[in-house]
């Protein structure tokens, strides 16, 4: 008996589906997507609203240490804006732009991306304001350095491509969510970008509406996320499939103090799962400066709880 072959979709078809789910993400975020100037200092970059009270989110080097920036939306509007805060370790900075927006641009959950997710850039590159650029999500968890020397953990690679003045600009999924905030792209290579993860921003964020900057407790690692094995997993009476892994712990810092080493994996954190180096950052806040942080560590020769004393973090 002989059987039909399956109809697939056409490429015209795919190409449709693919052309309409950005389409739509552009429709959606696009509007809240803003050119933001340095008054009285050159320089432009992007940035996009994310309250309808005028909070503007963007990147610590486009607005430097400018006190006031120039906010200009899509439709033409401009509005001045002034600087509530910077954090440059994220390369994060909130603007709070007078008058109100009916547009706003909602953070997505970037813990729950996926490589070869679809990605989205737009921004105001090179004077072409408004541009949309597409690829995909490349890599997750990359790390790159700040301005001031400290590693970005929890970087999203993705080949959307950018360039001067896109930075500050949103990276948006198909589902019409700000999974980043475009950062940097590498001279010299192609299709290679970098964004700082959405929950990376939302953290800073917070601290800087609450306190004006960000605090941090400072125990001197850095790390990647990495997968946990099932058997560590359960060792470790946690219920999640990934953890941290430590890169490199650095001399005489609490963590090495505490003896914690290259290679060690962080589960948790006195009890709670730590997933992700976006969890890590979001518990190493100010309420543990100095205070006993139980940390459960998977080893080759099994799990064991350390005890760590974070210190406040100097800039």
């Amino acid at each position: 008996m002989a059987f039909a072959a399956e109809k697939l979709p056409s490429d015209d078809a795919l190409l449709d589906a693919y052309s309409v789910s950005v389409a739509d993400a552009v429709d959606r975020i696009g509007p809240a997507v803003c050119r933001i100037e340095r008054i009285g200092a050159g320089g432009h970059g992007s940035g996009f609203v994310i309250a309808q009270d005028g909070l503007v989110v963007t990147n610590f080097h486009v607005v430097g240490d400018a006190r006031a920036v120039r906010v200009t939306m899509p439709d033409g509007a401009s509005r001045e804006g002034h600087v509530l805060g910077r954090d440059p370790d994220t390369d994060i900075a909130l603007v709070r732009a007078d008058g109100s927006f009916a547009d706003v641009a909602p953070l997505g959950d970037s813990k729950r991306l996926r490589r070869g997710q679809i990605a989205i850039a737009i921004g105001n590159p090179l004077g072409f304001e408004w541009t949309v650029t597409a690829g995909v999500v490349s890599a997750l968890g990359r790390s790159m350095r700040a301005s001031t020397g400290r590693l970005i953990d929890d970087v999203i690679q993705t080949d959307a491509a950018l360039n001067p003045g896109n930075s500050g600009g949103p990276l948006v999924s198909s589902a019409g969510e700000v999974i980043g905030v475009n950062t940097a792209m590498i001279h010299g290579a192609q299709g290679i970008a970098f964004a700082v993860a959405s929950n990376t921003a939302n953290f800073v964020i917070s601290e800087i509406i609450r306190f004006g900057s960000v605090r941090r407790a400072f125990i001197g690692v850095s790390a990647d996320t990495t997968n946990l094995p099932r058997r560590a997993a359960l060792l470790s009476q946690v219920t999640t499939n990934t953890a941290v892994r430590l890169r490199s712990v650095e001399k005489n810092g609490p963590a090495a103090k505490a003896g914690l080493k290259e290679g060690d994996i962080i589960a948790a954190i006195d009890g709670r799962p730590v997933t992700g180096v976006d969890d890590l950052v979001r518990m190493l806040d100010a309420e543990r400066i100095d205070r006993e942080t139980l940390c459960t560590v998977v080893r080759r020769t099994g799990v064991s709880q350390v005890v760590v004393v974070p210190v406040a973090r100097t800039s």
